[in-house]
């Protein structure tokens, strides 16, 4: 099975609170209208950071630090396998516009269970939700 390695950008309000983070809807393909983590594959010669400063600029025209991983998912999809970094990320300079998702929402620690998360992403959202303030 193939294997597609992807870094995800946890946004949140602030790296030291986390008291909100930044999902979107994908706006595209079998998983359309399905809640997400932003970012994208890592090309070759790029670190998982590297990869999601771009692929968040792309996406959403905006800047972004890298903070910390918060951990690796590991999922089988039914015609791939995906290993996806996910980290803590924060806002440097813009607006978070989206270019490809359908829809975006800032989410509390409480509402993180509003959306309904592609398969991947949410085998993460406890973890998330317990590094959250």
């Amino acid at each position: 099975m193939k294997t597609i390695r992807v870094a995800a950008a946890v946004i949140c309000d602030s790296l030291v609170e986390k008291k909100q983070i930044f999902a979107t809807a994908r706006g595209y393909g079998d998983f359309e209208g399905r809640w997400e983590f932003p970012g994208g594959k890592v090309e070759p010669g790029e670190t998982p950071g590297q990869a999601l400063i771009r692929e968040i600029k792309e996406e959403l025209d905006t800047q972004i630090a890298v903070g910390d991983l918060i951990g690796t998912i590991e999922y089988d999809y039914p015609t791939f396998h995906l290993s996806m970094d996910c980290f803590w990320c924060e806002i440097i300079e813009g607006n978070l516009e989206l270019k490809e998702a359908k829809a975006a929402r800032w989410l509390s620690k409480n509402h993180m269970r509003d959306v309904q998360w592609l398969p991947a992403d949410l085998t993460i959202i406890e973890e998330i939700k317990r590094q959250m303030s």
